[in-house]
């Protein structure tokens, strides 16, 4: 027996494990479902399906291999952009997410019984009829606009249909705020477009590529890393610069250490030398560019004499290295990178990357960058949206003018109190827990000011804990989603298809979204009865079918735009003066530096050390953690500590630490790894590990949260991005069981 769901007034975070019994299960055999004799691999019939990747945002398309109906391998489809016919190491571990015995299964609802919150298992109905009791509620008291979406990934876009259809289109995503959003939003404001995503780098005709900060090869961003070896085989000068002696660091003509915090400094030095060298593309930029005058003023102090002081990469070096890039420019790429938020500064750097490929005229020529294009696909008729009354920025007015998007961190503390300008979230596809830095008391306290929490997911993650309600979404293997149609050098059309039956009682997104459209009186957004209808209406206006792709799975089209600039006919750039602008009056208007002046970081507290964080090759962060394929290749995380600091503390390789912030948070264990690969100021990591979810069977409790050890958060003040690389962290020392003595 139990309350009712109503009587639930302030919500406890929940593990998800109460309900459903965690047990203490290793092997990933046993969560495959076992070890029974089969028939070798290839013997049987098999048949294949096509579908595009989720194990991250690149979005390869693929082939689902079926042998005897059972679930066998997925490859890449050769005629796809984005794979090259072949799957990173995640994509190829896609089967794991489909077998996973962890996955979510049923609709949970959160209850009172004897006291303690839970969850109790409800049918479909019982859960959608609760949320859509809620929504119309909450836009009767507030306005449909105060329900607000938080999401990552393309199956999101069934819920944000829902809710523009509903009134609201309050929207905000940790890939803006946590992520790239100050590289889209410094290149916006100089060339006047994003770097895209994919990137639109050329680095296959590249004969330079310089990378801050980036780890191709160790982020398996798939085009990326295939095209940089590409670029290597034909023996690209790559210059890498990075505390770490990371992968790419490793096949680099020039490796700079720079120390971390200082990269401003250098490319304004390497702008300095281009200038003063007379190095710089001078026909590109007095023919495209506004405010060289003023960069050429601004960047005179900049010498590689003091800049050197600043970043430790000594005059020569810097001077070497910008003569590198002059030499094959256009031909060069600074890279843009994609996790941008470092030191709060994050937008004004990117603007400087931005700047230097101007510079370089690297931007939309042949070895620098592409102008991507997508296909001219029409959109399903349907009804106009209701204009909605508020925007996701009136939540926090006056911040970030250059945002663009929803930030994160704004619309979660406009989510507490009684006054909360947000009423009800819907999480889809997002940890928020463990993406957003120091997150964990405002997510308490905005769940316990929201008339409503639904999250869909996958897997128990722990945002699940906070939800009102929990719906189980199959997995990308068992589901239609919306047709892939991101820039490329040509335009593409991808599909994902179901090759399965939603294992359990998951139900793909789109039928969500459906069934709440119905009881909130939707219906005639939503007019198909399968979304395969929708998408076979759209393909056939491009001269396709559902047919045709579901047998091919990729389809390539014409261009029709140019690949590169076109040298002999005028252009016009999406700024407000029609040109590159190297000096931002935009900027200058808003109340900030019209160009990028370096900051000193913060000096390291004595006994501390930087936290620098990273990706692994095995793992997109914390989403494929518990994937029971990709566990037995990476089951934990590692700590990077150089031989003088762990000389100074006694560790020795397999050594297992605690990590300590200075306000006093102490982290899970993690082992040491002893490398002169990191310098003596830093500690390094890979995301997405420490899972607290218990009912991540596998994963639960492995390694360190980098995320809880942050509370020196730097926002940058033009687009709100969380600057996480300014925290620093000391040793709490354990010694594992049978480490090497």
């Amino acid at each position: 027996s139990g309350g009712a769901h109503s009587t639930v007034k302030r919500r406890e975070f929940i593990k998800v494990s109460s309900l459903l019994g965690a047990g203490a299960v290793t092997s990933p055999a046993f969560l495959l479902g076992g070890c029974a004799a089969k028939p070798l691999p290839g013997t049987g019939t098999i048949t294949s399906t096509p579908t595009i990747c989720d194990m991250c945002f690149w979005k390869c398309a693929g082939h689902i291999y079926k042998e005897d109906g059972e679930l066998w391998k997925i490859t890449g489809n050769d005629d796809d952009l984005h794979s090259g016919g072949r799957l990173c190491t995640r994509g190829t571990g896609g089967p794991g997410a489909y077998l996973d015995r962890d996955r979510l299964k049923k609709p949970l609802m959160r209850v009172e019984v004897d006291g303690r919150q839970t969850f109790r298992e409800v049918s479909w109905d019982e859960a959608l009829d609760f949320i859509a009791g809620k929504m119309r509620s909450i836009a009767e008291t507030h306005g449909p606009e105060k329900m607000l979406m938080l999401n990552h990934g393309a199956g999101s876009a069934h819920f944000r249909h829902l809710l523009r259809a509903y009134g609201s289109d309050s929207r905000a995503e940790p890939a803006f705020a946590q992520c790239r959003g100050p590289r889209d939003v410094g290149f916006r404001l100089t060339v006047g477009e994003s770097a895209s995503s994919p990137e639109r780098t050329d680095m296959a005709n590249a004969r330079c590529i310089v990378l801050l900060g980036s780890h191709i090869g160790e982020n398996l961003h798939n085009g990326q890393v295939q095209t940089l070896a590409e670029a290597l085989n034909k023996d690209v000068t790559l210059i890498t610069v990075d505390p770490r002696f990371s992968v790419p660091a490793g096949k680099s003509k020039y490796w700079l250490p720079i120390k971390p915090g200082t990269d401003i400094a250098l490319l304004l030095a390497w702008m300095n030398v281009l200038i003063d060298e007379g190095l710089y593309d001078k026909d590109y930029v007095e023919r495209y560019t506004m405010g060289f005058e003023q960069l050429k003023a601004h960047v005179r102090d900049y010498t590689p004499e003091w800049v050197y002081l600043e970043t430790g990469i000594k005059p020569d070096v810097i001077r070497a290295t910008a003569r590198e890039m002059a030499m094959a420019s256009p031909a060069t790429v600074v890279h843009p990178g994609r996790h941008a938020v470092w030191y709060g500064d994050d937008t004004q750097r990117s603007r400087a990357i931005a700047m230097l490929n101007v510079l370089l005229g690297s931007w939309n020529r042949k070895g620098g960058f592409y102008i991507p294009e997508k296909v001219s696909l029409p959109n399903y008729p349907l009804p106009d949206y209701p204009r909605p009354k508020y925007k996701t920025a009136d939540a926090y007015p006056g911040k970030w003018p250059f945002a663009g998007q929803g930030v994160t961190n704004g619309v979660i503390d406009a989510s507490v109190g009684d006054d909360a300008f947000f009423k009800g979230w819907l999480v889809y596809g997002t940890n928020l827990p463990q993406t957003i830095p120091g997150v964990e008391e405002k997510l308490k306290a905005a769940a316990n000011s929201l008339e409503l929490v639904v999250v869909v997911e996958t897997m128990p993650s722990e945002m699940t804990g906070y939800a009102d309600v929990i719906l189980p979404e199959c997995t990308y293997l068992e589901r239609y989603d919306d047709l892939r149609n991101s820039g490329e050098r040509h335009p593409s059309l991808a599909l994902r298809m179901p090759a399965f039956e939603p294992m359990y009682e998951s139900k793909p997104g789109w039928w969500m979204a459906k069934q709440l459209g119905h009881r909130l009186g939707l219906d005639k957004y939503f007019p198909w009865e399968d979304y395969s209808e929708k998408l076979d209406w759209q393909l056939r206006q491009v001269g396709s079918s559902l047919e045709e792709m579901q047998k091919i799975g990729v389809k390539n089209f014409p261009r029709k735009t140019p690949l590169h600039l076109e040298e002999n006919r005028p252009v016009s750039f999406r700024t407000p003066s029609r040109k590159i602008e190297l000096y931002s009056q935009q900027l200058a208007d808003a109340g900030f530096d019209p160009m990028p002046v370096y900051t000193p970081p913060d000096p390291v507290p004595k006994g501390f050390y930087r936290l620098n964080y990273g990706r692994m090759p095995a793992h997109t962060f914390g989403k494929t953690t518990n994937n029971p394929l990709l566990f037995q290749l990476s089951p934990e995380n590692q700590l990077w500590v150089n031989p003088l600091v762990a000389s100074e503390w006694d560790l020795r390789s397999g050594d297992y630490v605690r990590l300590g912030s200075p306000n006093g948070v102490v982290s899970n264990k993690i082992r040491v790894r002893v490398t002169e690969r990191i310098g003596p100021d830093s500690v390094f990591m890979a995301h997405g590990f420490g899972h607290k979810s218990k009912r991540l069977r596998l994963t639960a409790g492995v390694g360190a949260d980098d995320s809880t050890l942050m509370s020196n958060i730097k926002i940058d003040p033009i687009m709100g991005g969380t600057g996480m690389r300014a925290n620093f962290v000391t040793f709490v020392k354990e010694r594992a069981a049978g480490a090497a003595s």
